[in-house]
């Protein structure tokens, strides 16, 4: 897999100008027409991890990849990335239209703290949001406020574009059903959360000779200070799912996009994941994923 793609990559591969303002402490934002990065001619970041946010919004027909997963988009979509998972966006024909925007989580974190937890900017989150042809107006029109603002003289004109961010994660959110997204924060669902930290910190696998070093529940247990028995109660409680399930159901994860986006072959991948011997590997995989390492590479 390709290593992060920075700002300066995005501006230099895709707009052929640097902004003067790039590094600045306040942090990074910019808005862009979705029309003008369509066609032969536009210029394209591959499958990779970014190190910028971006919110996307879609009309037209076209393929989100995000993870190892691939979603079908034949309508109008609001598309969330960030850094901590690999993603491309592959348009299927030029009569693609929308608008995206990027920033660094400097630029969100001055005033919107929170934010980065909500379900579309967490790893294993909801990435992907539908629009209905009603719905579609209200959320152009948020972008168009931010093309405005951005090309504006008002001093404060950055606070107004984190909150026109802030309103597309909402309008977002409302497009599913309520869930307990701020439910209260007990011993369970904390000692679930920096689990889940510590499982994402290990990915994405970038080179061949990057190894995943924690693989077992006891392995997490340990760097958290909790019994392994502790740990699944909490994990239960919190996700359904014991400690082995969900550190599986990542690993597979990653082997998924490692095998479609990455010409490592299997021994290496094996490697990477923590495998003594490639046909562990296999056997891994083929019982969690009902298929083997092989058939999903010829895909």
């Amino acid at each position: 897999m390709s290593k992060p793609q920075t700002l300066e990559d995005f501006y230099r591969n895709k707009i052929h100008w640097m902004p003067e303002n790039l590094q600045q402490d306040i942090g990074h934002f910019n808005v862009f027409r979705l029309d003008d990065f369509v066609g032969p001619k536009a210029g394209h970041l591959p499958y990779s991890r970014k190190d910028f946010y971006k919110i996307t919004l879609v009309s037209g027909r076209s393929n989100y990849h995000y993870a190892d997963k691939t979603v079908e988009i034949r309508g109008h979509a609001l598309l969330f990335a960030n850094p901590m998972v690999p993603y491309d966006w592959e348009p299927l024909n030029d009569q693609i239209t929308g608008y995206f925007c990027i920033f660094t989580e400097a630029f969100l974190q001055r005033h919107l703290a929170g934010t980065l937890e909500l379900p579309m900017f967490k790893p294993g989150g909801q990435p992907l949001y539908t629009l209905r042809d009603e719905q579609l107006p209200a959320v152009r029109q948020l972008f168009e406020k931010m093309f405005a603002e951005i090309e504006s003289d008002y001093a404060f004109k950055y606070d107004l574009l984190r909150n026109y961010v802030f309103e597309l994660v909402h309008s977002a959110l409302k497009l599913q059903p309520a869930t307990s997204l701020y439910q209260e924060a007990n011993a369970a669902t904390r000692i679930a959360s920096l689990f889940t930290e510590l499982l994402e910190r290990q990915f994405p696998i970038e080179t061949p000779g990057q190894q995943v070093r924690l693989r077992s529940a006891n392995d997490f247990a340990r760097h958290l200070a909790v019994h392994v028995n502790h740990l699944n109660r909490a994990l239960k409680e919190v996700t359904g799912k014991t400690t082995t399930q969900l550190i599986a159901e990542r690993l597979v994860q990653e082997a998924h996009a490692l095998l479609k986006h990455t010409p490592w072959n299997v021994a290496e991948i094996s490697y990477c994941l923590g495998f003594e011997e490639p046909a562990h590997f296999n056997n891994f995989f083929k019982k969690r994923a009902g298929t083997t390492p092989t058939a999903v590479r010829v895909v």
